[in-house]
């Protein structure tokens, strides 16, 4: 197996688990958005330490997709590759800030539980303080997740390494998204109506690379 093909490959698997362990992540932390997460999340210890692993494996293979792919942007056009890599790097910056966020949530609880007479108002303004940023890092992670499916769209779609039609569907979703996590600041929308596009097109473009390859005819040899 060559390089290319081998590189091909490896980028796609690295789409397919950025996208679904952030999905199986949420399985675990789910406690977090009950009324009663004070209680409930020491209960479920285990499924939130599964969720922090799979939202650290989220940073892990985020930044693994810019740093296998960038070889191959590179001889695009080396300074949006360098801007791919700086936005998935970023993106895993938020997913760590997130994960330190549950990571508090977590020891607060199990605080909250194990104290004889616990200070509700203390806890409970503690944990509004966390479930705070642990959100608005998560909507701030969503702009160099944006910025990366754009930069990445729009030379995919130059270099013609995988299909227009493709890429060019990857671009649009990028910008459907952008909608949402403006809207995510004023007035939230359903998450799962402006995102889908931009994750079916992963998932897409995943099966592509991992079946097909890149187009090796048209990458400019340097």
């Amino acid at each position: 197996m060559d390089s290319l093909r081998r590189t091909s490959k490896i980028v796609g698997l690295l789409f397919i688990i950025a996208s679904a362990s952030p999905l199986l992540a949420w399985l675990g932390f789910f406690s977090i958005y009950d009324a009663n997460y004070l209680t409930l999340v020491a209960a479920n210890e285990i499924p939130m330490i599964l969720g922090v692993i799979l939202m650290l494996t989220l940073a892990a293979s985020a930044t693994g997709i810019s740093i296998a792919i960038y070889p191959i942007l590179k001889k695009q056009n080396e300074s949006l590759a360098l801007g791919y890599f700086a936005a998935r790097f970023f993106e895993g910056i938020f997913v760590v800030i997130m994960v330190i966020n549950l990571v508090e949530i977590l020891a607060l609880s199990q605080a909250f539980v194990n104290a004889v007479a616990p200070v509700v108002s203390y806890f409970e303004t503690s944990g509004a303080l966390l479930l705070d940023a642990f959100h608005w890092s998560g909507i701030l992670l969503d702009f160099p997740f944006i910025l990366s499916a754009l930069i990445l769209n729009y030379m995919l779609y130059k270099s013609q390494i995988v299909p227009k039609w493709l890429s060019g569907w990857g671009f649009f979703a990028a910008i459907v998204y952008v909608v949402f996590v403006f809207s995510e600041l004023f007035m939230p929308l359903p998450m799962e109506i402006f995102a889908a596009p931009l994750g079916i097109q992963e998932m897409a473009l995943a099966a592509w690379l991992i079946i097909k390859g890149f187009t090796s005819s048209t990458i400019e040899e340097k």
